[in-house]
């Protein structure tokens, strides 16, 4: 099962061209031993050592690339890699023009059809690291851009084993066949035109995929694993996502210095900055919600005109080296709060600092726990103000979560439950809101109001670690941006 000694770097490469950047064709984007911005090969090869650790003897885990999604024809949508396969390989994203779509210059494997596969010995505390990937090829990559090719799977990602992804069955059959276990979470849809797609995905009779292979074989999944292993983060995963804060809190300040008539205008400032203060660019699609618009938790038409005695609600943030930065501030277009507006948003600012204060391990608090926290210190101040908090009024003004799990995604690690106790190297968002309707069952001044406040928080031991910080939000502070 264990291939022998082969030496590493056996290609320079300087010498070759690849579907990344590294440091030795991108010394502007990474420093010496990094193979993606901030995270060298050891951190990736720890990684896979620390699932191999969780998978019984003898079992294999099976992780796939994401695959190219179309918009119509051959034009592409911006390439986006499988967080699982990038944060176990260090794969994320190539450098070429696709069809009519320029794919971000993001550090990383995120070149499509690829398949990595972790084996552990049935007798020997120990592991096999396969990865398949698209072969070298000087016709396809003269339209596609660079591949890296399996000899740098095995010099520059470390792979002990590899092969060229379209004879990955005959690689992979003996692997799944004969292991204890198997681990995957693969796709449903398999509409894609690739020949990967649908190679791990189809089931039909006539297929001799993986998904054929694996329907008869005990197969478990994988996401619980993977959410165990991804969970806590390491400082060099802190250090991506404090740098994407800090680039994305200082573009929602100089944002706030400057006036805006058009939502759309403002979205596209907060890109540009994002991309400029050194984001590779937006992590999604952000809200740019003016006046009653904010009321729509997820609004992003960013389509209508800013009036200057209403509030404008902005959720967006950028992205560092695969990592995700998530910020939400609210402030009014002309630059000064009116009573009111003031009144509301004094509200949410101080629920969210009292939860961010709890946001470490010493509190033994759940996010479940804090939003519970965060409802009744809403109902409060909402009675203060005159609201009618009788029943389940609250659930209307704040009905969303108080935060999820940040990290290579907007909703990291997908499924793990809140209930648990917040541990030290978890990263979260605080996010309370309030969403007043304009109907006359509520007071007269805050009807269609939509105020939400929102950070980037790493739990500490002792002290919460704000990773958004520069993103002004102090009342004083945001008046005197313009004053």
């Amino acid at each position: 099962m264990y291939p022998p000694y082969r030496p590493y770097a056996s290609v320079s490469a300087g010498d070759l061209q690849f579907g990344q950047p590294l440091h030795e064709t991108h010394p502007h984007l990474l420093k010496p031993g990094e193979l993606t911005p901030g995270l060298s090969a050891l951190e990736y090869a720890q990684r896979r050592s620390r699932l191999a650790a969780k998978l019984p003897p003898g079992a294999v885990a099976v992780i796939a690339a994401a695959d190219l999604k179309y918009r119509s024809g051959a034009v592409f949508y911006e390439f986006h890699q499988d967080s699982n396969f990038f944060y176990l390989t260090g794969k994320t994203c190539p450098l070429a023009r696709l069809g009519r779509h320029l794919l971000r210059e993001t550090p990383g494997f995120n070149e499509p059809d690829a398949l990595a596969v972790i084996g552990t010995s049935a007798t020997v505390n120990d592991h096999v690291f396969h990865l398949y990937v698209r072969e070298k090829d000087a016709k396809a990559e003269q339209w596609d851009g660079f591949r890296s090719g399996t000899q740098a799977a095995m010099d520059v990602f470390n792979a002990d084993e590899t092969g060229d992804i379209t004879e990955v069955a005959s690689h992979l059959e003996p692997l799944v066949t004969n292991a204890s276990q198997i681990y995957t979470d693969f796709p449903s849809d398999h509409r894609s035109k690739s020949f990967f797609s649908r190679f791990i995905s189809d089931k039909s009779i006539k297929s001799n995929g993986l998904a054929k292979i694996l329907e008869e074989s005990h197969t478990c999944p994988l996401k619980d694993l993977m959410n165990q292993v991804r969970n806590i983060k390491s400082p060099a995963e802190i250090a991506n996502m404090r740098l994407a804060g800090q680039a994305s809190g200082r573009a929602f300040t100089e944002a706030m210095r400057q006036s805006w008539t058009k939502e759309k205008d403002l979205a596209a400032f907060l890109d540009y900055q994002f991309r400029r203060n050194g984001c590779d660019g937006s992590a999604y699609v952000p809200v740019v919600a003016g006046g009653k618009n904010a009321g729509i938790i997820h609004y992003t038409q960013n389509d209508h005109l800013l009036v200057p005695d209403e509030l404008v609600l902005v959720d967006a943030g950028g992205e560092y080296g695969g990592y995700i930065t998530d910020i939400t501030r609210t402030w009014p277009v002309s630059g000064r709060f009116s009573p009111a507006q003031k009144d509301l948003y004094s509200a949410v600012l101080s629920t969210q600092r009292y939860c961010i204060s709890l946001c470490r391990a010493s509190s033994d608090i759940s996010l479940d726990g804090l939003h519970g926290l965060a409802e009744s210190h809403l109902r409060d101040q909402l009675s203060q103000l005159g609201f009618d908090m009788s029943g389940k009024a609250l659930e209307r003004l704040f009905p969303h979560h108080l935060g999820h799990y940040i990290g290579l995604d907007v909703h990291d690690t997908p499924g793990q439950s809140r209930k648990a106790s917040l541990r030290e190297g978890q990263c979260v968002t605080i996010e309370p809101g309030l969403y007043i309707p304009d109907t006359e069952e509520y007071p007269h001044h805050f009807r269609g109001l939509g105020v939400r406040i929102e950070d980037s928080v790493c739990v500490q031991a002792e002290n919460p670690l704000v990773l958004t910080t520069e993103a002004v939000k102090e009342i004083e502070d945001i008046e005197a941006l313009r004053s």
